[in-house]
């Protein structure tokens, strides 16, 4: 392979891409990684992964029988966020949340009727397990939210005296219900342009070495260009085929809303590809070892796109050391376009600054690879 010609020849290109289809179609670890195991991942982050806070374990410990009492047990036993234990003593209570069976205690006290009947209620005690502070929030906010709730609708808070001077009616954009599948199945579709950009990608160099195939292309006229154009371009078309396919599986089988265009998505996933593919094919070259490819594909881009792309970990809430560097994370670039055509439409103000440092973060590792590609075959 001549170092200047860079010249592409459609039929050469043409017999390299189809040799490698070929190649592809012959190893059935390409489906699995490309198909099966991002089917995996996708239903892993649809059904068994969730951020969400629901049917959390509490303890309602009810010292009074009356009709109000009553009725406000069972809005907490009819509140899809808790799991209620009714108990009528603090004693088993206790117990309970030493034990960790339940999360919190919500205390309704004794002459809680009688209060009712004189339009002042006794206050509702709330005791939360701080050894998770995430929990135990969220137990006392929706814990007061059902007394609220129950309260409004027994008409406790329609006095004047107790009428607030503003009325706060908080609404969420794009995705009210707070769903966290909303933006898990979405970052998954990251993961896996990352698993067949990458990893995929970074055994084709190094399959031609352990093969012993490679002398063989080194004898033919073919260029530089054309030889990693014609390992690029068929996972190119496979990451497309099973991003489309995860696509698919999100909005219609998970009920994720996809307020965006193709085209958008189109371009968000070229955009990072680029980079995915770049990375690949420059460890692959490098390293001439399928196994050591592998384990640096899985190190430089895999961990990284799951662990500091913002995808699971908000950014924001990282040491100032690891904010730094997520900027060198092409993926950090890919998440938030990517929720946004999903959550929110095709805002290009958004996109497209995300898409030009992907594209630029792509150039670099060509570049890098066709330098590690041309001393390779020296």
């Amino acid at each position: 392979m001549s170092r200047l010609d860079i010249r592409l020849d459609r039929r050469r290109l043409t017999a390299l891409i189809r040799k490698e289809f070929v190649q592809i179609a012959r190893d059935p670890s390409t489906f699995l990684i490309a198909f099966v195991l991002p089917m995996i991942l996708l239903f892993l982050f649809g059904f068994a992964v969730s951020l969400d806070t629901t049917r959390t374990r509490i303890a309602l410990v009810l010292q009074d029988s009356s009709a109000p009492a009553l009725g406000l047990t069972e809005s907490y036993r009819h509140s899809p966020y808790f799991d209620v234990t009714t108990v009528r003593s603090m004693a088993p209570a206790r117990e309970m949340i030493t034990a960790g069976k339940v999360r919190a205690i919500i205390v309704i006290p004794q002459a809680f009727g009688q209060g009712v009947a004189r339009r002042h209620p006794p206050a509702v005690q709330i005791i939360t397990d701080g050894s998770q502070p995430n929990t135990a929030a969220f137990a006392a906010s929706f814990g007061e939210g059902v007394r609220q709730t129950w309260a409004a609708a027994e008409g406790l808070d329609a006095s004047p005296a107790a009428a607030p001077a503003i009325s706060l009616s908080p609404r969420f954009w794009y995705n009210p219900g707070l769903r966290s599948r909303y933006f898990l199945v979405p970052g998954s579709i990251a993961i896996v342009m990352t698993m067949i950009g990458t990893l995929l990608t970074a055994l084709v160099v190094a399959r031609e070495w352990e093969r012993g195939t490679m002398e063989a292309m080194m004898a033919t006229p073919i260029s530089m260009a054309e030889f990693i154009a014609s390992k690029v371009i068929p996972y190119y078309l496979l990451a497309l085929g099973s991003m489309t396919l995860c696509t698919m599986i999100a909005v219609f089988g998970f009920g994720v809303p996809f307020r965006g265009s193709v085209l958008a998505l189109l371009a968000i996933a070229s955009a990072f590809l680029m980079p995915a593919l770049g990375l690949g094919l420059y460890i692959s070259a490098a390293v001439k070892n399928q196994f050591v490819a592998s384990q640096l594909a899985l190190l430089t881009s895999f961990l990284p796109t799951m662990l500091l792309s913002g995808f699971l970990f908000e950014i924001s809430s990282m040491p100032w050391p690891i904010r730094l560097l997520t900027y060198a994370v092409p993926a950090r670039y890919l998440i938030p376009p990517l929720q946004t055509v999903f959550m929110a439409g095709d805002l290009w103000g958004l996109i497209v600054p995300d898409c030009l440092v992907m594209v630029g973060f792509g150039l670099l590792f060509f570049i890098l690879s066709f330098r590690a590609t041309r001393r390779s075959l020296d």
